[in-house]
């Protein structure tokens, strides 16, 4: 893989790192602003919020960048957004800080994955992308973790100090290793809209949706699972979720492997494999041992579906990708909040937390019917150009 990779990955740590250190954090940023939990807590629904709108709306009003010169900008932005995030001094400042953060976030990935897709050939591209993507894992596993401690032992602003300057070094890789000519062609924003229409671009966004969906209506709430059900004590449950972390590089780096061989096929397993590990963890939670083993199989399978939602629609977004890979990764985040909202509604209004793994895999089904339908819609498209093929001698 191109050296160019590497900075794409060292920003994607740094963006994983800032957008999922918070979780670990609320307890102190909470007490030190005088802010109640669940108003901290808004901090995570300001980020995803923030990449939902900033994703297509900063890549449309900035297509006519050149992507290199683009990404350097998004880099700054993030820098811009965690700085004031560390200064803050109050929580309004710190939730504005947030959403500067987050605009860089989604048209980072974006515009990231297109990058990354023209360093390499292409039966590499879905590797490219999951090499990128694996930044975002490992943040999960080393970044959050370091982030976390080092706001307990020296006050959460040290955190996005830190967070800041991992965001400079990237900046600083950004500019010394992506080369200058990529993209080499100017965005034209009514054709972008136009291709994010097109209905196999938009059965794709909802394979995205619904797929990572259903890992979050269930991640949300693993912490209470692991406690209230698998009856672990408050205290194990970090170090059990550093398992998550592991699996998900795993299931990136697979994902992005297989789907270079059979991209349609990998997608759909890796969305069979969600669902079967989501019913798997519900039957077996109440024991001790076989949860520590799901919640690894449920990062591994979380993340396989990754590369392959990524590189669908950047396959079928032909021509003018940088809206489309952009509202993929606005898509995620809407997974996100939509999959968080059903687990809770599930514990509020429906079965009880007992039942918030088995919900969760509806999602993945769901999307694993829509990918159905996407597939034999290229089957038919296939055959009207064999027809036209075959009319044409």
């Amino acid at each position: 893989m191109p050296i160019a990779l590497w900075a794409l990955t060292i920003s994607a740590f740094a963006i994983g790192t800032t957008e999922f250190v918070i979780m670990g954090l609320l307890p102190e940023v909470a007490a030190n602003l005088g802010v109640s939990l669940s108003s901290a807590g808004l901090l995570v629904t300001g980020y995803a919020l923030g990449v939902f709108v900033g994703a297509p709306l900063v890549t449309a009003t900035t297509g006519r960048l050149p992507r290199k010169t683009l990404l350097m900008a998004l880099m700054v932005v993030f820098v811009i957004g965690n700085l004031a995030c560390a200064v803050a001094p109050g929580y309004a400042t710190l939730m504005i800080g947030r959403v500067v953060a987050s605009f860089a976030h989604g048209a980072f990935f974006g515009v990231g994955s297109v990058v990354a897709t023209s360093l390499v050939p292409k039966d590499k591209q879905a590797s490219a992308i999951a090499l990128m993507f694996t930044g975002l894992t490992v943040a999960n596993v080393l970044g959050v973790p370091f982030g976390t401690w080092l706001g307990q032992m020296y006050g959460w602003r040290a955190t996005f100090w830190a967070v800041t300057a991992i965001g400079v070094v990237a900046l600083a890789a950004t500019g010394l290793l992506v080369p200058r000519s990529q993209g080499g062609e100017e965005a034209d924003f009514g054709r972008e809209l136009r291709v994010l229409a097109r209905p196999q671009v938009m059965l794709g966004l909802a394979m995205t949706v619904l797929g990572f969906g259903g890992v979050f209506a269930a991640f949300t709430y693993i912490a209470p699972i692991l406690t209230d059900i698998s009856g672990f004590p408050p205290a194990a449950v970090s170090p059990i979720l550093l398992l998550f972390g592991l699996g998900l590089v795993i299931g990136n780096l697979l994902g992005g492997k297989l789907a270079d061989k059979k991209l349609m096929a990998t997608l759909i397993g890796s969305m069979v494999a969600l669902a079967a590990v989501l019913v798997l963890f519900g039957l077996t939670n109440e024991h001790k041992i076989a949860s520590i083993i799901g919640v690894g199989l449920m990062g591994m399978a979380a993340f396989a579906t990754v590369p392959p939602l990524q590189m669908r629609v950047l396959e079928k977004a032909t021509g003018a990708p940088n809206l489309a890979s952009s509202a993929n990764i606005a898509a995620f985040n809407l997974g996100n909040a939509a999959g968080a909202w059903l687990g809770g509604l599930t514990i509020d209004h429906g079965p009880g937390l007992h039942a918030v793994p088995y919900v969760a895999a509806l999602l993945p089904i769901a999307g694993i019917a829509v990918a159905l339908v996407s597939w034999k819609m290229d089957g038919k498209s296939a055959g009207a150009r064999a027809a036209q093929g075959v009319e044409a001698c």
